[in-house]
Formats: structure tokens, sequence, C-alpha cells
């Protein structure tokens, strides 16, 4: 375990303390000894979010959300001096791996978590809360009051298609997800 090399290990923590524990091990980088980042021990440490839409009384709103609740990921170099220190901050239940030696994170596993982070920067994803089948309440524009099901879902229009009985016959409405409520 007398690594020099640094790698990425992810720390499993109590769900809702990963920017405590992200502030913390930022605090232990800021005491390490040396200028450079490059040549402390514990060099760098986040929590993967991405930006989302969600629907909060009708309106669009942008939020951040976890991408692995209950982790933070840790850039060190792995011996006793910082495992220790990892495992005795408050909020650390324990590095992930099999056995009592941590397994870092894959190559590929980190370019694709260090990847999403710069791609949801660009593009910020919407979030459809409806499946098919499902019964919903149309909320607004001409079939506002109607009831309806879910026939299909178009994510990357944000559009849905639902089936409304209109004088008594099965006819098909594509409408905004925004101009739906779910039962």
């Amino acid at each position: 375990m007398g690594e020099t090399e640094t790698r990425w290990y992810a720390i499993q923590t109590y769900s809702g303390h990963e920017n405590k524990v992200l502030k913390l091990i930022e605090r232990k980088i800021a005491e390490e000894p040396g200028e450079d980042p490059a040549e402390k021990e514990i060099q760098e440490a986040l929590v993967p979010t991405q930006e989302a839409l969600e629907i909060r009384n009708g309106k669009r709103v942008s939020v951040t959300r976890r991408l692995y609740p209950g982790y933070v990921l840790v850039k060190m170099v792995l011996n006793e001096r910082t495992m220790h220190a990892i495992n005795n901050l408050q909020g650390v239940i324990k590095f992930v791996g099999s056995g009592k030696a941590p397994q870092p994170l894959r190559e590929e596993e980190i370019n694709k978590i260090l990847g999403i982070e710069v791609e949801v920067e660009d593009e910020l994803r919407e979030e459809i809360p409806f499946y098919v089948n499902q019964v919903v309440e149309i909320t607004g524009g001409p079939f506002s009051d109607f009831s309806g099901t879910v026939q299909e879902v178009y994510r990357d229009k944000g559009k849905v298609k639902v089936e409304v009985s209109l004088f008594g016959r099965p006819t098909s409405v594509e409408l905004d997800f925004t101009q739906l409520k779910g039962y």
C-alpha cells in the first residue's frame, strides 16, 4: 500500500453529507504542506453533479442533482497516512473496494464522470416525469380539465402524446409535458 501514483477513489458517505465531506477534504488539502497541488498526497475531491430541469408549480426550474448520492470522489496517493486522514473525517463511512484495500476507479469510469460534468454544462437535460399508460390530467391548453392516458413520451421534444375521450371517441393529442399533472 505504499503507492506513489495518484488515482481516483470513491468514498461512501452518509447520505446528504457529501458536500460536508467534500469541504472537510478540501480543508485537509489546504492544510497539507506544499505549494504545488501535484506534490500533495491528497490532490482533489469532487461530488459529481448534473444540471436537470424539473417542473415545479407548472414552471421549469433548473436543479443540480448528485449523480451518485452518498459518494465523494478523491484523487490521492493511497497510503496509510492518507487512508487514515480520509477515514477519520466526520461523515465518511468507508472507501469503496473489495476487502480491506480500496479499489481505485478505472480510467474509463473517471473519464466518463468528468466528461459528464463538461457535457452537462453545455446542454440541460429535461426530465419528463411521465410514462406510457399513466393516467394524467391536462392542466393547460384547450383540453384543460380533461383526463387521459399517456401513449408516447417524446423526451427530445419535451412533449407527451395523450389519448383523451372526445365526444365518446378516443382522440390522440400531443401536449407539452408542463401542461400535464400525474395522478
